[in-house]
Formats: structure tokens, sequence, C-alpha cells
């Protein structure tokens, strides 16, 4: 089930309506509307927000089947659910994430490579003194 469904029966269920769940979100009735036709991104917040309002943990409003990824960046925590390639719950990363997530994938590859060299400095060492102690 996708999330906009799961949030359309628990909404449903409780008896409320887009107009009132929309208000205790802070927004328009067309734009929680859109939400659930999937017209609409939903930012992990509203998701969040959700969460909170039917009291359900947050991964019971993921879709069933879906690989779930969240993300920390500047701004929050951006949310993805995909389910055959498709996306149900997006936020687009701001460009200061992007930079940074950059420079830590840069810095990652760099000390990867630091700990290589290491590594082999450390066996030339080793065979230098097994060389040493033939010799003597």
């Amino acid at each position: 089930m996708l999330i906009r469904e799961k949030i359309k029966l628990l909404r449903q269920s409780r008896k409320w309506s887009q107009e009132y769940l929309a208000e205790k979100l802070g927004m328009s009735a067309n734009g929680y509307g859109e939400i659930e036709r999937g017209h609409s991104r939903m930012t992990f917040e509203k998701l969040e927000e959700l969460s909170q309002l039917f009291e359900v943990p947050l991964n019971e409003l993921c879709d069933d089947e879906s690989t779930n990824i969240f993300i920390a960046h500047n701004h929050g925590i951006q949310a993805h659910s995909l389910q055959n390639n498709q996306r149900y719950c997006t936020i687009s990363a701001s460009p200061e994430y992007v930079e940074i997530k950059h420079k830590l994938e840069k810095q990652e590859l760099l000390n990867d490579e630091k700990d290589k060299e290491i590594a082999l400095l450390k066996r030339i060492i080793e065979l230098m003194e097994a060389k040493s102690e033939v010799a003597t």
C-alpha cells in the first residue's frame, strides 16, 4: 500500500475531513488533497506530523515492500520511499547538502587511499625488518 493510501485510510478511519487534516498540517485543503492523490511531493516534516497526528510510528506510514531511505541534511531529513523505481515520498536535496555530501565522499575516498598507503608502507617495513634479520 502506498503512503498516500495509508494516510487516506487513517484519515477516513478517524472520520477526519481533508480540510481538518490540512488545517492541522498548516496547509491548504487543495494542497493536502494533492498529496492524497499522489500529485504532490510530501516533506519529511509533513510525514512526521502525520505520524504524530495519527499516533502511529513513522515506519508504518511507509510503503509496504519498499526500500525506505532517510538522509540527514542541514534542513532536516530527506525521506525516499521507492517501489518499482517510483518515488512516493521525496524531497529534493538542498544545494548545501549536495555540496557537503560531495565533500564527505571525496574525503572518504582520500582516507581510503591513505589507509591503503599506510598498509603498504607497513608491509614494506615488515619486509625490510625480515630482510635485516636474515642478513644478521
